[in-house]
């Protein structure tokens, strides 16, 4: 497992955004992607990361709550409250109860961290997160002994959500991992992009990131956090159970059943752009496959 990072940076640390896209290279952390400036003084340079625009990442994308087409959320995000906020962190902990996101915030370390974000639909993009990792979140509870799993869950509040009027799912959407997946120093609790606060679109005001995984796993606007011996059901997953299963990690090796996985389509480079190989567990294979040690990744993707 990677080691965890002492940091110091705060929102306004982040390199500003026409930095970042005039830069040719950007050197990533060697677990996490972080950008220019490193995390703790340990950043090693593992590989270029050229994050998209601030325009791709924030229209283009899938919040089915807003609205099934990729520019909907965008369109219709607007309407979303997100002040005041509280996350509930119940189940299988010491401390549970309701916790306000301002004080969430007070007692994090607000980190940057640049990583791939796959899709199982076949695109991808690269996003310059600000968070805190979710370990910190859950060990404000104290994560109880017995804990195996975490569920979350997504506002759900249809007057300000107009595709949730549609069955696409079993509204709430909610989301589950297994428990050294969410302690995992790469999964965290993003907060902002380009050291902005994070839109209403992409998940504000609180959304996980799970890089490794494709991007529905990564469940926006969280509310509720629920730590669990059992294996918590998650949405798609209940819904189309022969195509989405509950690790969803991504494997260019495991087709999914109506189109290859094995390429990906970046966004930002036109729609007739060259295809580029999806990488085992989205490149974040050397961090990850301790993980899944022993386990038949074809029957459990």
């Amino acid at each position: 497992m990677a080691n965890r990072w002492t940091n110091t940076l705060k929102d306004n640390d982040v390199t500003p955004e026409s930095a970042y896209l005039n830069r040719r290279q950007l050197m990533a952390g060697a677990a996490a992607g972080v950008g220019l400036a490193g995390i703790g003084g340990q950043a090693q340079a593992k590989e270029s990361l050229e994050p998209n625009s601030w325009e791709d990442i924030t229209q283009y994308n899938n919040f089915y709550e807003f609205g099934t087409g990729k520019t909907d959320p965008a369109a219709n995000a607007h309407m979303l409250t997100t002040q005041p906020w509280t996350v509930r962190i119940d189940g299988m902990v010491d401390k549970p109860g309701d916790f306000a996101f301002e004080d969430i915030m007070k007692a994090m370390t607000i980190e940057e961290r640049i990583y791939r974000l796959r899709c199982v639909e076949a695109w991808s993009m690269v996003v310059p997160w600000n968070g805190f990792e979710l370990a910190d979140m859950l060990n404000l509870a104290g994560v109880q002994s017995g804990a195996k799993y975490v569920a979350f869950e997504t506002l759900l509040r249809p007057e300000e959500m107009p595709g949730t009027r549609y069955r696409v799912i079993d509204w709430p959407y909610v989301e589950g991992l297994r428990l050294d997946e969410a302690m995992h120093p790469l999964t965290i609790m993003a907060t902002g992009i380009y050291g902005k606060d994070i839109p209403n679109q992409n998940g504000a005001p609180l959304r996980l990131v799970v890089p490794w995984k494709y991007g529905f796993k990564s469940i926006k606007s969280v509310v509720r956090v629920t730590l669990t011996d059992k294996e918590p059901p998650t949405s798609w997953n209940k819904t189309l159970p022969n195509e989405y299963k509950f690790y969803s990690n991504v494997n260019p090796n495991v087709d999914h059943p109506r189109w290859s996985q094995a390429t990906e389509r970046k966004i930002g480079g036109g729609l007739f752009s060259q295809r580029i190989p999806t990488l085992m567990f989205n490149g974040y294979e050397e961090e990850v496959a301790p993980l899944y040690e022993g386990m038949d990744l074809v029957k459990h993707f």
